[in-house]
């Protein structure tokens, strides 16, 4: 939970380097919390209605849901370029992922990899940084 509210406290700071266990924490509580904005759309009944053509039908997300994914967009987006930066990419290589199929893979390879060491042109390595306050 540290890590997710690390990555909310640096709200809009697409500079710098976050290391692979600060993305994929915040990732991870980021998925809890849709799931749980979901089911709570479900019970309170705010959820959007769509019509099919063959009835109205409730999708299985609504307000709450919106207001969420709304609220930690700029933050998701934010720790994700950082987190290519970790790699030595620029935060354009996001785009990668409008390829279909492929640029998904290749987006999500990068994301895993391990930090470059040392420093690059982005700053510091912030694995070495932990280590070194130890």
């Amino acid at each position: 939970m540290n890590w997710y509210l690390q990555v909310l406290r640096k709200y809009a700071v697409f500079s710098g380097r976050a290391r692979r266990k600060e993305y994929w924490m915040y990732t991870l509580f980021n998925i809890i919390f849709v799931i749980a904005a979901m089911i709570l759309d479900n019970l309170m009944g705010t959820t959007f209605k769509m019509d099919t053509g063959y009835g109205v039908q409730n999708l299985p997300y609504g307000y709450v849901y919106l207001a969420y994914v709304l609220a930690v967009f700029i933050p998701g987006l934010a720790v994700a370029v950082r987190r290519l930066h970790d790699v030595g990419k620029s935060g354009w290589m996001l785009l990668i992922a409008l390829i279909p199929l492929i640029g998904a893979i290749w987006l999500l390879v990068l994301l895993v990899t391990d930090s470059n060491p040392g420093e690059n042109q982005y700053g510091l390595n912030p694995k070495e940084q932990i280590a070194d306050s130890e």
